[in-house]
């Protein structure tokens, strides 16, 4: 029997293979691979899942009503421009599927999400990596790579997986070098972990400009990962081909009421920002003491570079620890073989990642 054949260009994806989560034989693991939060989730947002259970015969509101209102609350957007989405995963996807199709392409940075290459090689479009300087976004690099056929440009700001960010001024001369009829996509997956002041993750900018759109996720700080919610702040126009081409019911109802109590407790969410400084520095200050090397990073992880010496390279710390519970993000789809992205987890995580790089690059060895 012959299988059908799929178009043109979609066997040659790559599939994207999440963060591991086991470590065979460990009698305790740590899962430092997925930049999940290190508090899980609110109390508040829990018990809100919890309360849908008794509801479960009936399906969600499709248009988030809740959730789009409360968002627009919390940090003052027009929630009619809000699109909510089963992760901010789905969105990027959906922006694709809406502006992109075969002989166009996309721009992103070198060291971008890969989501974004995914989701423009499934449209049949072209993906442009922008080299990055010192593994920071180059919008002057990302403008060489614009021409006529260019229909998106991704950034992830703060990015994933370097850490780094590029301020607001670098951000709004990257729109004001774009046409109009080019999308920019500010995906601020890590926002609520930033505090440096010429940061903005770019609601200003989507006010001001019909092609900006900004992505962000209840994933990481909130801790809401397993209900795949995010969504979408963006002009009316873009507003409306999103809400055209996504699923009617594509957020659940646990989603919606966990997404709305957990922007109801602000203290939780500043707990969580609280421990990720305090654990970040904690980390940078024990893998320096150690001799690593690693990128400044102003998210919740660290992408940490190990030499090339056998039995101290990227794939034999990855093994070292694993073997002692902690499992951590190898980089090589990324085109980062040498490095290892590590989440800032739990203090107890931390300090056995810690005494097990101890054991590797400790003194003495």
């Amino acid at each position: 029997m012959t299988a059908p054949t799929p178009r043109p260009g979609i066997l040659d994806i790559a599939p994207y293979v999440p963060g591991a989560s086991k470590a065979a034989g460990a009698a305790k693991v740590y899962k430092l691979s997925s930049n999940e939060s290190a508090l899980g989730a609110s109390d508040k947002a829990v018990e809100a899942y919890r309360n849908c259970a008794t509801s479960l015969h009936h399906y969600p509101d499709g248009g988030a009503t809740a959730l789009r209102e409360k968002i627009g609350d919390v940090f003052g957007l027009d929630p009619a421009r809000v699109v909510c989405g089963t992760g901010s995963d789905e969105l990027l996807q959906l922006l694709c599927r809406a502006y992109v199709g075969e002989g166009d392409n996309v721009i992103q940075s070198q060291y971008g999400f890969l989501v974004y290459a995914i989701a423009t090689k499934s449209c049949g479009g072209e993906i442009r990596f922008a080299p990055e300087e010192k593994y920071v976004t180059d919008v002057d690099a990302i403008l060489k790579l614009v021409d006529d056929k260019t229909r998106i440009v991704f950034i992830a700001n703060p990015n994933n997986p370097t850490g780094t960010y590029i301020p607001d001024t670098e951000v709004r001369r990257l729109r004001a070098g774009l046409r109009d009829d080019v999308l920019l996509v500010l995906d601020s997956a890590y926002a609520e972990y930033m505090d440096a002041p010429d940061y903005d993750a770019g609601g200003a900018l989507v006010d001001e400009f019909d092609n900006v759109v900004m992505t962000r996720t209840f994933s990481k700080i909130y801790g809401l990962a397993a209900l795949r919610l995010g969504w979408a702040y963006c002009s009316a126009s873009v507003a409306d081909i999103l809400n055209r081409i996504r699923g009617p019911f594509n957020v659940t109802s646990g989603a919606i009421a966990a997404g709305v109590a957990a922007l109801d407790d602000e203290a939780f969410v500043e707990r969580n920002r609280a421990h990720n400084r305090a654990e970040r520095d904690y980390l940078v200050q024990q893998l320096g003491g150690l001799g690593l090397s690693f990128l400044p990073s102003v998210g919740n992880f660290l992408l940490v570079k190990f030499p090339a010496e056998e039995g101290l390279n990227s794939k034999a710390v990855l093994a070292h620890l694993r073997a002692g519970g902690v499992i951590v993000r190898e980089m090589e789809a990324y085109g980062l073989p040498e490095f290892l992205r590590i989440s800032i987890g739990a203090t107890e995580a931390n300090r056995r990642l810690v005494e097990l790089l101890a054991e590797k690059f400790g003194h003495g060895r």
